[in-house]
């Protein structure tokens, strides 16, 4: 049993910053940088206040720091680690449940709606630009720009220029 298995939590449900890193044992740039290593690992702070971890944060810096420190993995090679362990915990049907249940059950009925606006879309834009209705729409080239005439050159610099 190594050393990183026998680390207490306290039983609460949300920690700061410092405590996160005091019971880890870790740095606050370690944690920062796992943090953008993986995303969802705490909660944002609130405007004026501090970043919050909730309990299943702190055991998954605890399960990142033994991947990284005990079994040698990179951050990628964990990261890869937790995505296989998690898509192995929950299978593809509970996965589509739970997007069903996200999505709600008009979805289908939304996207329809969509999809129907978009081909009214398609449609118009496939019409002939001459017709009336769409004359708003059509191209016309831009009018001409006339470059300025160019300026006298003074007599004075054109003989120096020939010296």
């Amino acid at each position: 049993m190594s050393p990183l298995d026998r680390v207490e939590i306290p039983n609460r449900s949300l920690f700061r910053q410092p405590e996160v890193c005091e019971i880890a044992q870790v740095q606050a740039y370690v944690l920062r940088s796992w943090e953008a290593e993986f995303p969802d690992l705490g909660v944002a702070k609130t405007d004026g206040g501090p970043r919050v971890y909730r309990r299943a944060d702190l055991e998954r810096v605890l399960l990142i720091k033994r991947l990284l420190f005990v079994e040698g993995l990179t951050l990628a090679g964990a990261r890869r680690k937790l995505l296989e362990e998690h898509a192995d915990k929950h299978g593809g049907a509970e996965a589509l449940d739970e997007v069903a249940e996200l999505l709600g059950s008009d979805a289908r009925e939304r996207i329809l709606l969509v999809k129907r606006g978009l081909r009214e879309l398609a449609t118009l834009l496939a019409k002939n630009p001459a017709r009336e209705s769409l004359q708003e729409f059509a191209l016309q080239a831009p009018a001409m720009v006339r470059k300025p005439a160019a300026r006298p050159v003074a007599k004075a610099a054109v003989a120096k220029k020939k010296k």
